[in-house]
């Protein structure tokens, strides 16, 4: 079996790739120019260079015959000075992938399949929590990330009434190892004594191993043209924030900062960014999401793609903070004790 990847130098990606290569595929891996290949290598992936925006490269990188096509590259910017290049990554970058995908499986003897990582934010904010019979009311283009992620989808769809059989899955918070630049950063205020607060929201969030099981099992198992939520735990960021604490031995934080206080700041930060050029630490965008309540429900992606979430939140930060560790990329607190996560297959 022959899988392409695109965002595969990501964390999700890293994931991905280390199960498909544990379970015997071939693994082309789309990278950006100029990226790190070196994980991609180590991974026993098969590194190829092209963009999203450049057709002619995604057709030339997809020469080979594939059974299953992984896109995972997305961009997760919420700061307006990047928008123009999110519609770009998100949504014409869903497009080209898809079309594409579409004309390499017409013209191939075997039949392919696109399977599209999408995220919860494609259904919006609500006040109760998300199923996949949820309306997606992500239409608001201040949160523009949220905008993006349901127009990419709907690029997708577009592709399918041609004839592409195609897959959405739709996690949630993503933790696990490989993870950089995500819940990461969290570890690194932390661990530098630079956490400004802890925001009042709650989220659930899932276990990047079972995330990118899900992964090929929608391969196997998902229904075109369908969404799949991959949840796990729900937990206030209180209790997230707190848990991370522990696991670096630092102070547990003990309250919340207010919604209003955090919007407003982030509005502050949004007019210097505006005479400066740069992006700021806390962004409309961001505080919105941050003091929202965003959970879900991932029935059925347990009953039809054997979704299981089996890690617990402490587990699944445990697992993230021993990589980066490992890595050289975090210290902890003398005297903490070192724990060691499950893995999950």
């Amino acid at each position: 079996m022959h899988a392409f990847v695109t965002g595969g130098t990501g964390f999700l990606g890293a994931n991905l790739i280390e199960q498909l290569i544990a379970g015997g595929w071939q693994v082309t891996a789309m990278h950006r120019p100029g990226a790190n290949v070196r994980r991609l290598q180590a991974l026993g992936a098969t590194p190829v260079e092209a963009a999203l925006d450049d057709v002619a490269a995604l057709e030339n990188a997809l020469l080979a015959e594939v059974d299953a096509i992984f896109h995972l590259a997305a961009s997760t910017n919420m700061w307006r000075g990047g928008n123009a290049q999110q519609w770009r990554d998100n949504v014409q970058g869903s497009a080209n992938i898809a079309r594409v995908a579409r004309h390499q499986f017409a013209s191939q003897k075997r039949a392919g399949r696109l399977i599209v990582t999408s995220s919860i934010s494609a259904y919006g904010y609500h006040d109760n929590p998300i199923t996949e019979a949820s309306p997606k009311l992500a239409d608001d283009p201040r949160h523009h990330y949220l905008y993006t992620k349901k127009r990419a989808e709907l690029a997708v769809q577009e592709e399918i009434t041609k004839g592409l059989d195609a897959v959405f899955l739709n996690p949630c918070g993503i933790v696990g190892k490989y993870d950089v630049s995500s819940w990461a950063q969290t570890f690194f205020m932390i661990a530098e004594d630079r956490l400004p607060g802890v925001p009042p929201g709650a989220g659930s969030f899932c276990h990047a191993g079972a995330v990118a099981r899900a992964h090929i099992n929608a391969f196997y198992k998902g229904r075109c043209g369908e969404n799949y939520i991959l949840a796990g735990t729900d937990a206030t960021f209180l209790e997230f924030f707190g848990i991370i604490a522990k696991l670096l031995g630092k102070p547990v934080p003990r309250r919340t900062t207010p919604a209003v206080l955090i919007r407003a700041l982030a509005r502050v930060h949004d007019l210097v960014s505006q005479v400066t050029g740069r992006e700021p630490v806390l962004t409309p965008e961001k505080a919105a999401m941050i003091t929202r309540r965003v959970v879900a429900d991932s029935r059925r992606a347990a009953t039809e793609l054997g979704y299981a979430n089996s890690l617990s939140l402490e587990e699944m930060l445990q697992e993230s903070r021993d990589w980066l560790v490992a890595e050289g990329l975090l210290t902890v607190a003398p005297g903490t004790k070192p724990l060691h996560a499950k893995t999950s297959g």
